[in-house]
């Protein structure tokens, strides 16, 4: 909530912006969310999950994200158009690569049509303008229809949009009867919070999810499966 202006004795002063806990999931919870789901946004739903990522960082993958020998996921110009390294969650490295197989499937069929085009970022489209007809930089979830680019104005496939994955996590937390408001980036907050309690280290989780600060990936202290702070209540001992 934004700080607002309040009269004390000295007149006007700026109250605190508050900070509110995010909401977090439990593990049988994430599981039972999943389990509502259908592909792609279960996978999607995985990756937001599994690799902490936000749901803008998710539906931006590119096929060339994504490197299975390393386990690992390349999120390019995150927030703050930084990149970073996160987790490729090997629980979901199959379904991966069955994602590319029809990514490569779609995009051969968009070839064979005359199209088969993809958006690229601005300095890359000039550098390399036959990239975007490239399968390695198709995005990983596209669209299910094609768009005009307004730069070049050719008939490109986008990712998908994210409204079809918001809906999609919010019918199957409805679903899995959870009462929480639970959304995609619950997800990422459950991410970070369940690496918290397994005992990673509070930098390596910062670095994972991107936060600049680290008082921003600090909140998740106060909410591990301890209670509070890490503290055990005196009724549970």
């Amino acid at each position: 909530m934004l700080g607002v202006d309040i009269v004390g004795e000295h007149g006007f002063e700026r109250a605190r912006r508050s900070r509110h806990l995010p909401t977090v999931l439990g593990r049988d919870e994430v599981k039972a969310v999943l389990e509502q789901m259908s592909l792609p946004c279960s996978l999607m739903a995985e990756l937001l999950y599994g690799a902490g990522l936000r749901l803008s960082e998710c539906i931006g993958l590119r096929v060339k994200d994504l490197e299975f020998e390393r386990s690992q996921i390349m999120v390019r110009d995150a927030k703050g158009m930084q990149d970073r390294m996160t987790l490729l969650p090997r629980l979901a490295a199959d379904r991966l690569r069955a994602q590319i197989d029809r990514v490569a499937e779609l995009h051969r069929r968009d070839v064979a049509r005359g199209f088969g085009y993809v958006d690229l970022p601005f300095a890359l489209a000039r550098k390399m303008p036959g990239a975007a007809r490239e399968l390695a930089w198709q995005y990983l979830f596209p669209s299910s229809s094609l768009c005009e680019d307004r730069r070049t104005a050719r008939r490109v496939r986008h990712h998908v949009h994210e409204s079809v994955l918001q809906k999609a996590v919010k019918a199957a937390v409805t679903a899995a009867g959870l009462h929480k408001r639970a959304s995609c980036h619950t997800l990422r907050h459950s991410f970070a919070t369940h690496l918290l309690e397994a005992g990673t280290d509070i930098r390596t989780i910062q670095a994972l999810l991107g936060h600049k600060d680290l008082r921003t990936t600090m909140r998740y202290t106060h909410i591990v499966n301890r209670g509070p702070l890490g503290v055990i209540s005196p009724l549970d001992r």
